[in-house]
């Protein structure tokens, strides 16, 4: 038998928390500073990369649309859009922005880690073997969400919008600050989004979500889906099914998720039933 747990008082569980928020607010800021000097390479080779007609998805898509004989609408010409910055000291704003999100995404391991030090006194042995690896697994989808956000959400959003005319009279200036809210707001909330899985399989620990639930609105989920995608793409079907396939998957996941989570806890609470 392992030793006692020690039971905390209340405020000492706050004391807990205010360490594990310091820390984590530390770590953001440490990456905060990190993306803060080096500017030249957030910016000109990340931030503004989607914006050349030479980004890795552009080429991408381009050389598998010509091959498949579809149109040029994958590819990024050089007469798309100018960046502009309207503001004084906007530039400088946009700089502190972008280095909080990059530090936020740098951090978000360690923070997760800081949350589970946090819970994990709080639970039991058994419940503790039920959520082994969530700190990675949740790490990996978050990044893969951003990846996914970066270089496919992203550059189809600015190839989208950024090179839309009503007429070729008119042409794109485009804020800066527009610019860096789509490429960071899309980047970052795509990879909170790749999260799905690990919160129907909390939900579906407590009992609160089951699988039953999730394929009753599949079909609602679906069509929110196409017309997330169909907001964010270009009007074509392709554009919407590279968007759309990897949520539907992730939705497809997050069903099977909780269905083995559930019949794991019907077999515990089964064998906590015959003890």
């Amino acid at each position: 038998m392992g030793e006692p747990r020690k039971e905390l008082t209340f405020l000492e569980h706050l004391e807990a928390l205010r360490w594990t928020l310091m820390r984590s607010a530390l770590a953001i800021l440490v990456g905060m500073v990190v993306a803060f000097m080096y500017k030249d390479v957030v910016f000109d080779r990340v931030i503004l990369a989607p914006q050349r007609t030479d980004f890795a998805t552009y080429r991408i898509f381009c050389q598998a649309a010509l091959s498949l004989g579809l149109d040029q609408s994958f590819c990024m010409d050089s007469s798309g859009f100018t960046l502009m910055n309207t503001a004084m000291g906007g530039q400088f704003m946009v700089h502190l922005t972008v280095s909080f999100t990059v530090g936020l995404i740098l951090a978000f391991p360690y923070v997760l880690w800081e949350l589970w030090r946090f819970v994990k006194p709080a639970l039991a042995e058994q419940e503790r073997k039920g959520v082994q690896g969530v700190v990675f697994f949740a790490s990996a989808l978050f990044l893969l969400g951003v990846l996914f956000g970066y270089y496919v959400l992203a550059p189809m959003s600015i190839l989208f919008l950024g090179t839309y005319t009503v007429s070729a009279s008119v042409p794109n200036l485009v804020d800066l600050n527009s610019y860096i809210g789509t490429v960071t707001s899309l980047t970052l909330w795509t990879g909170v989004l790749f999260e799905l899985p690990m919160v129907v399989y909390f939900l579906a620990r407590t009992g609160l979500v089951g699988p039953g639930f999730l394929r009753t609105y599949r079909r609602h989920a679906y069509v929110g889906i196409l017309l997330i995608a169909a907001i964010i793409t270009p009007p074509d079907v392709t554009s919407q099914l590279i968007v759309s396939i990897p949520l539907f998957l992730l939705y497809e996941g997050s069903i099977l998720l909780a269905a083995r989570t559930e019949r794991a806890y019907q077999q515990a609470q089964a064998k906590a039933a015959q003890a």
